[in-house]
């Protein structure tokens, strides 16, 4: 009890405090400070971004990282319920580093900023963070209480087209408008986006239109997300644009610009072997762990970065019911309710067994490895 009241305050403490992508100082200071008390060595500053650590206790083969996130949603607070996720993620480091035998390999506690815009795993993944790693391993709040995450692959782009200015009475005809372009790049993905395969979309903002009504816009810019279910399908999706892009400069008689804005989140590979082990441990808890509905997917997260490098898990759990969304100020409030309470206690300790599972049976680490390379080259293949 001691034990989960003190989880609560880390999760309130971090609720009640909301910081965003790339500048969570207090709330990776506040996870530092519990995880270097409890005798972790502590890094800060990985991969090039001040708010990142990793807590080591032990050392070699096997590792197994459980993962914290901490960053808020800009207006909505934590209506992600980053904050249950750290909490959970620390006290499951806790809880496994307290029984961790001698020799008998290593728990990493993996802070990554940004999850909701800017891709802290995705530069993590890059810097070499996980290349040691056995298992990844962290939930997610949410209004279901699925066994796996159905998480899409996701990129932006920026598409700029080039024309030419002119005064719209007095010579009409020496203008090229760039915002024309930029509209029918619109109508045209808005025709294609029905012959789509499930999952892929488009969705596309105008970030510049001109300066004036009484100037032919020489410029005009888009910022377009782009989801598909695979990385490959994602590929396949960001060609598409490309090509209706140059289709639409040729007609229009202007140049364009495409350009991938930002990091690229694959979609999520779920470690059956894992996400079982979990499953069953959040079980005896009394919460059933279903799979998810067939052709509902949830958005996309830097886990998939992640899960395409080693076996990972992202279970959703419900703090809210299924009526209900995140990213909205009634989940900000679940994430600090009653339910939220009784649910991380739970989940901190499933996560906690999990990761001593990878760390003790060696056949559950070649199965979930096993498992992993064989679906991450059929995602490939495809």
């Amino acid at each position: 009890m001691e034990r989960a009241d003190s989880l609560w305050r880390v999760a309130s403490a971090l609720h009640a405090d909301p910081e965003y992508a790339f500048a969570e100082e207090r709330a990776a200071t506040l996870l530092t400070d519990e995880l270097r008390r409890a005798g972790f060595d502590v890094r800060l500053g990985v991969a090039g971004m001040p708010t990142a650590f990793t807590a080591r206790y032990g050392e070699g083969r096997p590792a197994v990282a459980l993962l914290l996130e901490y960053d808020a949603l800009p207006g909505l607070g934590h209506a992600c319920g980053h904050n249950l996720i750290a909490a959970a993620g620390l006290g499951a480091a806790l809880a496994a580093r307290a029984v961790l035998e001698p020799g008998a390999g290593a728990v990493l506690a993996v802070g990554s900023p940004a999850e909701e815009g800017g891709g802290g795993k995705v530069l993590e993944v890059e810097a070499g963070v996980f290349d040691d790693v056995d298992a990844a391993l962290m939930f997610h709040p949410g209004v279901h209480d699925w066994a796996r995450a159905p998480l899409t692959a996701q990129e932006q782009y920026r598409v700029g087209f080039h024309g030419r200015a002119a005064h719209p009475t007095g010579n009409p005809t020496e203008g090229v408008d760039a915002l024309a372009a930029l509209v029918q790049l619109f109508n045209v993905l808005a025709a294609v986006g029905p012959r789509l395969p499930e999952a892929s979309h488009v969705q596309g903002i105008v970030t510049h239109g001109g300066t004036a009504t009484n100037i032919v816009p020489p410029y005009a810019e888009g910022l377009f997300g782009l989801r598909a279910a695979t990385t490959g399908a994602l590929d396949d999706l960001a060609g598409r644009l490309r090509s209706c892009a140059a289709g639409v400069a040729r007609a229009t008689g202007t140049t364009v610009s495409v350009e991938r804005a930002g990091v690229r989140y694959e979609h999520f590979v779920d470690s059956a072997a894992l996400s079982g082990r979990f499953a069953a441990h959040l079980g005896r808890a009394g919460i059933a762990l279903t799979p998810p509905t067939p052709g509902v997917y949830l958005g996309s997260s830097d886990i998939g970065n992640v899960s395409a490098r080693v076996p990972a898990i992202h279970p959703f759990v419900a703090i809210m019911d299924e009526d209900g969304s995140d990213h909205t100020p009634e989940f900000a409030s679940a994430a600090a309710s009653d339910r939220a309470r009784r649910v991380l206690p739970a989940v901190t300790e499933a996560l906690a067994r999990t990761a001593l599972d990878v760390l003790r049976d060696a056949g559950l680490r070649d199965e979930a490895w096993s498992g992993h390379r064989a679906t991450t080259a059929g995602a490939l293949a495809r």
